[in-house]
Order: structure tokens, then sequence, then C-alpha cells
């Protein structure tokens, strides 16, 4: 089938993101869902690897969404869907840091620990695990997140997304800019800074730190929609760097 010809008879669930893409520029704007839903973890990751406070990140998300569908006709097929959108989301993100810092004085800290703090207390793992296992995991994840974030930012998107979202070098430096090699050498030093602040047998948590949980990602899903279905907003847009 031509990538350009979506298959109507399809179940929208059952489609690729090149289908739903195509669908969703032939005036069907409510099927953007489905992409928001399969990616909003990969590009609440991204963003959060730049955005280290919370407060923003729902709000850079939705701007990226928003920025990605009014650009989806520039969208080339070529690439993956998701790397085109994380490039989108890393551009926002890395537009907000810089507003962020132009606001805050010198020697100012621009995260707080509260949101932080109230996010890793919605992580909890499985009601069929013991308590001790339930806060041994929990102080694993915060130690690792907490690891993460002290990274200098150079090597911190670069980690959180080739470690942690698992995207490949190709994809990351494609998301950041960076040629493979420049990718591989920011990994390994941001491992081995890890290393140097956590035990190895956190390396088994790596897959389940950052999540984007259902309530925020039902949140973003529902204002973007109304965005870009009812048209009640028209952001300013910045393009990614091809």
């Amino acid at each position: 089938m031509d990538m350009k010809t979506a298959d109507l008879s399809a179940t929208p669930a059952a489609l690729s993101d090149g289908e739903i893409v195509t669908r969703v520029q032939a005036g069907e704007r409510a099927l953007f869902e489905l992409l928001m839903r399969r990616h909003n973890q990969r590009v609440y990751r991204a963003v959060r690897a730049v955005v280290k406070l919370e407060a923003d990140v729902e709000d850079v998300i939705q701007k990226a969404y928003i920025n990605a569908c009014i650009l989806l006709h520039q969208f080339e097929r070529r690439a993956q869907f998701s790397t085109w959108l994380i490039r989108i989301a890393l551009n926002e993100a890395f537009s907000r840091r810089r507003k962020m810092r132009l606001m805050v004085p010198a020697g100012g800290d621009t995260a707080t620990t509260g949101d932080r703090d109230g996010d890793s207390m919605d992580r909890l793992t499985s009601p069929e695990a013991d308590p001790e296992r339930q806060a041994y995991a929990q102080e694993l994840h915060r130690v690792l997140e907490a690891a993460v974030d002290a990274l200098p930012d150079t090597y911190r998107a670069v980690f959180m997304l080739r470690d942690i979202e698992g995207l490949s070098t190709s994809e990351t430096g494609a998301g950041l800019g960076l040629g493979e090699e420049a990718v591989k050498t920011r990994l390994h030093r941001a491992r081995a800074i890890i290393r140097r602040t956590i035990s190895a047998q956190i390396g088994a948590t790596f897959s389940g730190a950052f999540e984007f949980h259902a309530p925020r990602c039902d949140r973003v899903v529902s204002h973007v929609l109304a965005a870009i279905v009812q048209g009640t907003a028209v952001p300013s847009i910045k393009q990614p760097r091809s």
C-alpha cells in the first residue's frame, strides 16, 4: 500500500503512525489522539530530560503536540514519526529552558523539589508487592531520578533518550542534532557519572523511571484535542531542525 494512502477500513488503533498522519491531514483531526497516546511516555521523557520543573513539563508537551499537528504537512516519511515528534518536543523544551534561565537571577535555581517529590509519591508498585519491596522500589526510582537530574545538561538528554527511553544512537542523534560519535561519547560519560552515584543493581529499574502516569496523560490529550479540533489555540511555532 502507498504510504500516503491510509486503509480506511482498518481499525484506527491498528493503523501505523504514517496512516494516522494521512487521515489527520485529510480532516480526521480527532485521530491525533492515537498519536499522542502512543508517544506520550517518550515525549514526556524527552521533555523531562531538558526541563526539570514538573510544573512546566506538561505545558511544554501540550505546545509541542499542537506545533506537531500544525506542522504535520512537513512530516517527511523518510524518518519515523516518533523521531520527528521528539525533535519538535525537544525544540520546545530547549526554548522553555532558555526563557526560564533569563527569568532566574544569577545563582538562582529554577527547579524545586516539591513537584518532583509529589510526582515520586505517585510511583507506586503493584498492590501485590509487600510494603518493604514497594519502599525499596520507590527509593531506587528516587535515587535514579536524582542522579539523572544532577547530570550536566549536555549528558542528561542523551542518557534519558538512550538508556531510559531506549532510543537508538541514530534516533537520539537525530532528535538532539548530534552525530552518532558525539552521542556515544556523551552517553559513556553520563553512565560513568551515574555509576559513581548509584549502585549497579539500580540498572534493573531504569525502564520504570520518569513515568508519565494516566491522569497526566489524559489531561494533556484532552487539552491538545480541544485546541486542534476546536481551533482554540494558535501557538507560536518553532520548526524542527532538518
